[in-house]
């Protein structure tokens, strides 16, 4: 409680503060930015074990050439978009509703014979897809000859 002691020609105030609630916004905060620091620093996760693995043996061996071109496979609820560079190739679904991944890995393949050197992709997937479309978008992407593969944890553009 706050009061003004008045002597003579000179005032001093009393004042007592209430910190409690002052620390409990503190300690909710405090837990609010240690639990959402971790999903702030992930924007991708690595898969290609080959690459980013353990050495096996003493060899120094470098990673190998990459393709200058970024390959990106969408999976989305239309089907599969591939965006190699500025080229976009569409694989819609099958006329039964299921993707279509026998044409994705044709694609792919066509891409691996222009781009020998090429082993990175990144795949992204929209929210409203199942994780089994992401599971066989990864196992085209290896069929095609990309064993580097990173997930996007943005999400489809």
């Amino acid at each position: 409680m706050a009061q003004v002691e008045e002597s003579g020609s000179s005032r001093s105030a009393n004042t007592e503060l209430n910190l409690v609630p002052f620390i409990d916004l503190m300690s909710v905060m405090i837990t609010f930015l240690l639990i959402t620091a971790v999903w702030s620093q992930v924007s991708m996760i690595q898969i290609g074990s080959s690459v980013y693995g353990k050495k096996t043996n003493d060899q120094t061996t470098e990673p190998p050439p990459l393709a200058d071109i970024p390959l990106r496979l969408d999976v989305k609820n239309e089907g599969f978009r591939v965006v190699i560079g500025d080229k976009k190739i569409i694989v819609p679904k099958k006329n039964d509703g299921t993707y279509d991944k026998e044409q994705l890995v044709v694609h792919f393949q066509e891409i691996k014979a222009k781009y020998m050197s090429k082993e990175d992709a990144m795949i992204t997937v929209d929210d409203e897809v199942q994780y089994e479309y992401l599971i066989l978008g990864m196992d085209a992407l290896l069929q095609g000859g990309f064993p580097s593969i990173s997930i996007s944890t943005v999400g489809a553009e």
